[in-house]
């Protein structure tokens, strides 16, 4: 079973919560946060943990939610070997995977519907990278 780094701020939480639950058979989540809807949290600091877990092994996934996915994604590309992707349409994110070898994909609970959430999780996580033409522009990131 695959291990998957999960993490969210107050606004993203009830989406991982569903994620957790409708792929528990799935994949094993190791959930870094928050575990509170009510109270207010600053999201970089749960990217950033989350990415410190995701940069120390190439084969680390991680899924990142906040309310609308952007400053979650601007957090976890700030490091290293990361390559995170809002990710909001089936398309865009077999895309992130293919042409970018995304290692962690940002959603926006307010702007992505729980179930086309789902289906961008099951794609990213089923979708390999290209390579080919798209290692020289990865390594470049």
């Amino acid at each position: 079973m695959k291990k998957i780094f999960i993490s969210s701020d107050h606004a993203g939480y009830m989406l991982k919560e569903r994620i957790k639950k409708k792929f528990k058979k799935k994949y094993r989540f190791q959930d870094l946060g928050t575990d509170n809807s009510k109270k207010s949290v600053n999201y970089p600091d749960y990217a950033h943990k989350l990415c410190r877990k995701v940069s120390n092994n190439s084969k680390n996934m991680g899924i990142l939610v906040c309310g609308s996915g952007m400053g979650m994604s601007m957090a976890a590309n700030r490091h290293k070997k990361i390559r995170a992707a809002v990710c909001y349409s089936v398309k865009n994110t077999k895309l992130s995977r293919l042409h970018n070898n995304a290692n962690i994909i940002t959603l926006g609970s307010r702007l992505t519907k729980k179930n086309t959430a789902f289906k961008c999780i099951e794609v990213f996580m089923k979708t390999k990278f290209e390579g080919g033409r798209h290692n020289k522009r990865v390594k470049k990131i």
